[in-house]
């Protein structure tokens, strides 16, 4: 068993009747995981059946096709309190680097700083003659729901900064926090959770999921997937590592991939891009960001803020916007005008309730 082939990503498929070969491997192993306390969903169990067939309904329509596509990571239910939550297969290459650094941001003093936002290790799982599991909570991509007001977006970048320098402090580079391993802690905001892998289904895929704001109810943003992390020993000086090229394969000092670099100033670059990317050249109004996003993008990685620079310089920022830029509404930049007054009433009626609560413009978790 511990010679199948995990580290191979799926293909989707045409009709999803079958279980993947990846899934097959998490299927093999579900009475395992069972005994050990978590509980796999019904597509996954001994003698499963796919619900649509001699019927007239699309796989992708119904609960038990919902497909798990990366053989390395699996949706399950914590079977003691009912909690969804992913597991993950530590595979040789990058397995013990990442356990490394789990295990160290979820461990005290690190674990309840406030700073820390590592998504914290829930439990690890061995399995006979097979690869070490993590168990981290069900998270949410940080951009969906999309942020709705400028004051969210502060929020988000607020905790960004500050678990990267956090990490950084810690001597810990991520080496690759970039759209794909940053989350958002959904329980607020989603308290009847959603589906794992639709994630804008309910829970049994029975309706939408029904979630609030980011205003009425500020999530914790987290970040994931430490297997490209390292971390480093101060007492030899700034770090010169190989680039190991995760999400984002833009950084100026990865395109020759054979020369060390400093990886701290990679982090720096990664959240700068990630701003500009997916904020500046999407949506109107992000020009307050432009300054500092243009130096954390710098072609010279020695020209870059720390991470203590960029969250001083942010903080700067944070002050010079009024409520009224806070509240406002985040707008697409290729938005019709029809759709542009529909959204802009209904943000406006929006608004007026977080007002009249006192609602903070700037949402932070308690």
């Amino acid at each position: 068993m511990s010679q199948e082939p995990w580290d191979i990503e799926e293909e989707p498929g045409r009709d999803g009747g079958d279980l993947y070969p990846g899934e097959k491997l998490w299927a093999n192993r579900q009475r395992a995981l069972e005994e050990a306390g978590y509980m796999l969903r019904r597509r996954y169990h001994p003698g499963w059946k796919s619900s649509w067939i001699g019927t007239n309904r699309l796989f992708t329509r119904v609960e038990d096709g919902q497909v798990q596509l990366k053989r390395v990571i699996m949706d399950a239910t914590r079977i003691s309190d009912d909690k969804p939550v992913m597991l993950k297969l530590l595979l040789p290459k990058e397995g013990p680097y990442e356990l490394e650094i789990n295990r160290l941001f979820s461990s005290e003093p690190l674990l309840s700083n406030p700073r820390n936002h590592c998504a914290p290790l829930l439990d690890t799982i061995d399995l006979p003659n097979e690869p070490q599991m993590m168990v981290h909570a069900q998270l949410r991509p940080f951009n969906d729901p999309p942020m709705q007001t400028y004051g969210e977006f502060v929020a988000f970048f607020g905790q960004l900064c500050e678990g990267i320098q956090f990490m950084h402090e810690n001597h810990v580079a991520h080496r690759d926090c970039t759209r794909a391993n940053i989350m958002l802690e959904p329980s607020g905001m989603y308290p009847q959770s959603f589906h794992p892998v639709a994630i804008n289904r309910s829970r049994d895929f029975r309706k939408k999921a029904n979630g609030y704001s980011r205003t009425r109810r500020p999530p914790l943003y987290l970040l994931i997937d430490f297997g490209l992390s390292r971390r480093y020993d101060p007492a030899n000086g700034p770090p010169l590592d190989k680039p190991l090229r995760g999400g984002d394969k833009s950084a100026p000092e990865h395109q020759d991939r054979d020369t060390p670099c400093n990886p701290f100033p990679t982090d720096i670059y990664y959240i700068g891009n990630l701003v500009r990317e997916e904020f500046s050249q999407k949506y109107l109004g992000f020009e307050f960001m432009n300054p500092l996003v243009a130096d954390m993008t710098l072609d010279d990685p020695q020209g870059r803020p720390t991470a203590q620079e960029v969250v001083s310089r942010f903080e700067e920022i944070k002050r010079g916007l009024g409520v009224w830029k806070l509240r406002s509404r985040i707008a697409r930049k290729n938005e019709i005008w029809p759709v542009a007054v529909l959204r802009s009433v209904s943000h406006l009626y929006r608004t007026a309730g977080y007002v009249l609560t006192r609602t903070a413009a700037i949402p932070e978790p308690r």
